[in-house]
């Protein structure tokens, strides 16, 4: 879709450009007044199709290739967001590892301080 917007206002300029030249004339009469003129013309001389011809695969070419650019910038993001997803997910198993073993190492800190507390209890 890019491609073809860019293209079609490529062309379109290519057409204004060759197409209408625009003069202006300002003449001072007697009495010192300005009359301006503004004359627009169509050039009527052949246009050489085969220059145009050029430009037209050159636009192509440019097109394809920043929509090329496009694509390979879009693709490598991509690729860096689907490494940072997994980047995340292991670092977030490896945290909820490190909650288990903290907790099991709580759970058997308070077994023991309570066999401690009955034996204390007990004498």
């Amino acid at each position: 879709m890019k491609k073809h917007i860019v293209t079609a206002l490529m062309f379109s300029a290519l057409a204004v450009s060759c197409t209408k030249t625009t003069k202006t004339e300002k003449v001072e009469n007697p009495d010192g007044s300005v009359t301006t003129t503004t004359t627009t013309t169509t050039n009527a001389d052949i246009v050489d199709t085969s220059k145009i011809n050029q430009a037209k695969e050159n636009v192509k070419t440019k097109v394809d290739e920043a929509g090329n650019k496009i694509d390979n910038a879009a693709q490598k993001t991509k690729e860096d967001l689907n490494q940072a997803g997994k980047d995340i997910k292991a670092g977030a198993k490896e945290v909820g590892s490190d909650i288990k073993d903290a907790a099991a190492k709580g759970a058997e800190k308070v077994e023991e301080g309570a066999k401690k507390l009955k034996e204390d209890l007990k004498k």
